[in-house]
């Protein structure tokens, strides 16, 4: 099985009222799951490895016991933590090592995981999703 995440994350504010949005698609292309979820007051960084983190927790659920035969390709517009999951950055602010710490374990669980980064315009779904967190947060 493949699956692909699209992933995003943001603050209203650094750090100020965050949200973390993922939209999940199988090998089709199609929808399987999205992720919507209000983080309190948290910076933006935070916030893109949330998305990550929840989206693979969600993953993880769908697949099951087939986790270690399923491939995962995520894509998101965060240059940072793309670059911290290949290891091309260090991970040195405390938050985001133990933001890395919860999903370098986890993406590992998969048969492969990549990370890409891609134009924020190509992350539309996944922001939306973010920004909606954030909506719902702030009421």
């Amino acid at each position: 099985m493949h699956f692909t995440i699209h992933a995003d994350g943001g603050s209203r504010g650094n750090p100020g009222p965050a949200g973390a949005g993922a939209m999940i698609r199988d090998e089709a292309g199609s929808p399987v799951a999205s992720v919507s979820q209000f983080l309190g007051t948290n910076t933006n960084n935070f916030a893109e490895y949330e998305a990550v983190i929840l989206a693979l927790e969600t993953v993880a659920k769908i697949v099951g016991n087939k986790i270690s035969a399923t491939t995962i390709a995520v894509k998101m517009d965060s240059e940072l933590v793309v670059k911290q999951a290949n290891g091309v950055y260090k991970v040195k602010h405390p938050m985001m090592k133990a933001q890395y710490a919860r999903l370098a374990p986890l993406a590992a669980r998969f048969a492969s995981t990549t990370f890409t980064h891609i134009p924020r315009a190509l992350n539309a779904d996944a922001d939306a999703l973010a920004n909606e967190a954030m909506d719902r947060g702030a009421k």
